[in-house]
């Protein structure tokens, strides 16, 4: 269970959000929505322990989260704007040195297995450099392949400059994760179809 405690964050001289809770639990997911500037991308940072708080408390399975501190994170994966890619890797080798930084070695048929999934195999053996914006960003979320031991996903804007399809097979990672009882928590702007889990939404304002 992961749980919010009336957050806070400020920027500058502007409070973002403040006395914000909820909580979550296996097999459920959180789509946090509110426009640029509103605090999406802080909110997830704060709940991935990579940005501090103002106030309040976020709690997995009622411990706090910077006490737990690599106890928490091993639980975790985060995916942030950024792919992470090196240009002069090609999507599998990108791939298997994002993992092993992690601490996940995988074979070269299971990597190359879970980028043909998301309808890279023909582009798999080509510099990044090459690659456009979405099948970049189809690289980046290749890791999800890999991380059904880690229950809680935090993902901002997802299904960014992918098309239609891509974005149904994402979202159909993400399905099969909360059905094994997993959860996610994930920022996007778009519609996206999550066929038979348990969606919930936050919106979040600029003040």
């Amino acid at each position: 269970m992961l749980q919010a405690r009336q957050i806070e964050c400020t920027r500058g001289n502007r409070r973002l959000f403040h006395d914000l809770s909820f909580r979550l639990e296996a097999k459920q997911a959180l789509r946090v929505g509110g426009e640029n500037g509103s605090g999406k991308t802080s909110l997830l940072r704060m709940l991935a322990g990579l940005s501090p708080l103002e106030a309040g408390e976020i709690l997995w399975n009622d411990g706090r989260i910077g006490a737990l501190g690599e106890d928490y994170r091993r639980n975790l994966v985060f995916l942030g704007h950024a792919n992470g890619l090196k240009d002069d890797l090609t999507p599998v080798e990108n791939l298997r040195y994002v993992l092993a930084l992690a601490g996940t070695n995988a074979g070269e048929p299971a990597l190359r297995e879970v980028l043909a999934g998301q309808g890279l195999a023909a582009i798999a053996d080509l510099p990044a450099r090459l690659l456009s914006q979405g099948q970049k960003r189809r690289v980046a979320l290749c890791r999800l392949g890999f991380s059904a031991d880690q229950p809680l996903w935090v993902l901002d804007e997802p299904f960014a400059a992918l098309d239609a399809a891509s974005v149904a097979r994402v979202a159909a990672v993400v399905v099969d994760h909360l059905r094994r009882g997993g959860m996610a928590i994930f920022t996007t702007h778009q519609e996206v179809e999550f066929a038979g889990v348990q969606v919930r939404s936050l919106e979040l304002g600029v003040q």
